[in-house]
């Protein structure tokens, strides 16, 4: 047998699809980990239905993971799939349009038979035409048969067996893109090391997709895409919900207090309340609420009791949890509330992307009730801002907002693990003196208040929702009150101190400058890298800060011909701007489809800017 062309690749993107309960999420997962430890850079997207078992077959039950990765800096999981693993015709159906021209497609040829046809809504016997890939390279592997075949003497029921078919498509894949099974097999030995028969038939599928793959040599190349330059360090590979809750966990060592967090589950946060719940051994104490409001208030007590207190929702439950967010503005309470944004109105798309809370979070709250608004921009990026958040929250004593999205809470990246030594210093402001001290009475310089909790003697007060004098009585006077609302917009204002200037990633002027927030980071930088090598003068302003904007946020937009602001909702950051940096035309471009963005579809937006 000749052996395997060998074809090097800069980048690749692949994309394992099926059935809800295919595997396909841990498939890609350890693929995805396995490929990071190589020193590959990496990024992914899982995309999976809403419902926890959609019916077996259907468009609408197919879940799907894609990774991208390379020889260099990777910032997204790609626009398109070089490759796509499917299941069964569904996952052909679903995943059509996310193809790139040309690609390999790697079926389970058993899984094509005439009902799944059916359920898949294919009119006819060629699903590959239906869905205009006639000219993809596609490649048809008995799959389910063959992991039959491998497990025939381990004495499983069907059911049992085919659970192990996705270890044979791993395994095929690692050996077409030269992966080795190390990490994966040392995976499914600590996993399931209470289930020897697991192990066994896991790591016997396993091996057979990879030997499969050496025996098909002269059925399809053989793909080698070499490590990317990286910093040395210690690095893995994290998503954004873990990074979240380990950013919070470096902060209260930091600052030398307990973490507390007081949370209800809902899609996609729930991971940062359960790998919270994890470290009791770092002295982290987690509450699961019973309610989104149940969530809030005890993270209230527990700021008001002296612990670093976060609490963590999705966009239904951040709007829940308003009424109780006026309290801690009121009650000037150092606490992180982190939205995971997701697709809505109401329940809306649960398990999709989206940008579409900005303005409930600015503004959804009943009275003036400002708050700090930050947002993380990669999967990694998540640590920091949540480190950034928790410090913001202790030293000025302020409420702080921190804004991910399903896209960033999901998805993963390599992430170099810092040492405490890199990171700042947190330093709440704890009061001091009991004979000084008053509860209101605020620093000049930055007005935040000074912090006591139970347990400090002499420090006896009331904090609470009603309006205060400056002791912490109860006040009804009307100048009070306007003289406290204009303290507390101001107090949140002068957070622009702890805001670095907004920096440019491109020329410091030019024909268009791209404007985007948040979870946008990778498609748009991608964007402007590809775009400049094209000759264009184009440029990237990303924000982090909302609320405060950076202070040289109007120089930066004047240096410009023209902005366009990239988001996911139709507009709301573009509103924003508007009301606070005026006297910009800003241009938009907008998505709102459960999905990130493609760097083709923003290149396309921008090309048509500039030649108008």
């Amino acid at each position: 047998m000749k052996d395997a062309k060998v074809i090097e690749l800069e980048e690749v993107a692949i994309r394992f699809s099926g059935d809800s309960g295919d595997g396909m999420q841990l498939t890609g997962t350890l693929f995805s980990d396995t490929t990071a430890l190589m020193g590959n850079d990496i990024s992914t997207f899982p995309d999976y239905p809403s419902e926890i078992r959609a019916p077996q077959g259907t468009v609408g039950g197919v879940s799907g993971f894609q990774v991208q990765f390379g020889h260099k800096h990777v910032n997204t999981p790609g626009d398109y799939a070089h490759v796509l693993v499917a299941m069964n015709p569904a996952a052909v159906k679903a995943n059509a349009r996310f193809m790139n021209p040309g690609g390999t497609i790697i079926y389970d040829q058993d899984a094509f038979n005439e009902k799944n046809l059916r359920k898949a809504d294919f009119k006819t016997d060629d699903p590959f035409a239906e869905c205009k890939l006639e000219d993809y390279f596609k490649i048809p592997v008995p799959i389910t048969s063959l992991t039959q075949e491998a497990l025939k003497d381990m004495g499983l029921d069907n059911k049992s067996i085919l659970r192990s078919k996705n270890m044979f498509a791993l395994g095929l894949v690692c050996w077409i893109f030269d992966r080795p099974l190390d990490y994966i097999e040392e995976f499914i030995r600590s996993k399931f090391s209470k289930k020897p028969a697991v192990v066994e038939s896991n790591l016997k599928v396993l091996n057979a997709g990879y030997n499969y793959g050496m025996n098909m040599q002269h059925m399809t190349p053989r793909y080698i895409v070499n490590p990317a330059p990286i910093e040395p360090g210690i690095y893995r590979n994290i998503n954004g919900n873990h990074a979240t809750a380990w950013g919070f966990i470096a902060a209260a060592e930091k600052a030398g207090l307990e973490l507390f967090i007081g949370s209800y589950p809902i899609t996609p946060a729930t991971e940062i309340l359960q790998a919270l719940s994890e470290r009791k051994d770092l002295g982290v104490k987690s509450f699961q609420a019973e309610d989104e409001i149940a969530g809030i208030t005890s993270a209230i007590g527990a700021a008001f009791a002296g612990d670093l207190a976060i609490t963590t929702t999705s966009g239904p439950g951040f709007a829940l949890k308003s009424e109780a967010l006026g309290l801690a503005v009121m009650a000037e309470l150092p606490l992180v509330v982190v939205n995971v944004q997701r697709g809505g109105p109401s329940t809306g798309l649960p398990t999709k992307t989206e940008q579409s809370d900005l303005l409930q979070t600015l503004y959804g709250r009943n009275g003036e009730s400002p708050v700090v608004v930050v947002a993380a921009s990669t999967p990694s990026d998540c640590f920091w801002f949540a480190y950034k958040a928790a410090k913001i929250a202790l030293e000025r004593m302020v409420p702080v907002v921190l804004l991910t999205d399903g896209f960033l809470g999901n998805g993963s990246e390599p992430w170099k693990i810092p040492s405490m030594a890199e990171l700042p210093d947190i330093k709440p402001r704890f009061a001091k003196d009991p004979a000084t001290f008053k509860a209101y009475a605020r620093d000049s310089g930055i007005l935040a208040r000074e912090w006591a909790f139970p347990g400090m003697e002499g420090f006896q007060h009331r904090v609470g929702g009603l309006e205060k004098n400056i002791a912490g009585s109860v006040s009804h006077d009307p100048d009070n009150h306007q003289k406290n609302s204009e303290i507390r917009e101001e107090k949140v204002q002068r957070v622009v101190d702890m805001v670095p200037d907004l920096t440019v990633c491109g020329d410091e002027e030019g024909d268009v400058l791209i404007v985007g927030w948040g979870g946008t980071y990778g498609h748009l930088i991608s964007t402007v890298r590809e775009l400049r090598k094209e000759g264009k003068k184009v440029s990237l302003a990303h924000f982090n800060y909302i609320k405060p904007l950076p202070r040289n946020t109007r120089e930066v937009f004047a240096r410009f011909k023209k902005i366009i602001v990239c988001e996911l909702n139709m507009g709301q950051f573009a509103s924003y701007l508007r009301d606070k940096v005026p006297g910009v035309e800003y241009h938009q471009y907008n998505k709102l489809k459960g999905l990130p963005f493609t760097v083709k579809e923003l290149k396309e937006s921008v090309v048509k800017l500039l030649e108008e």
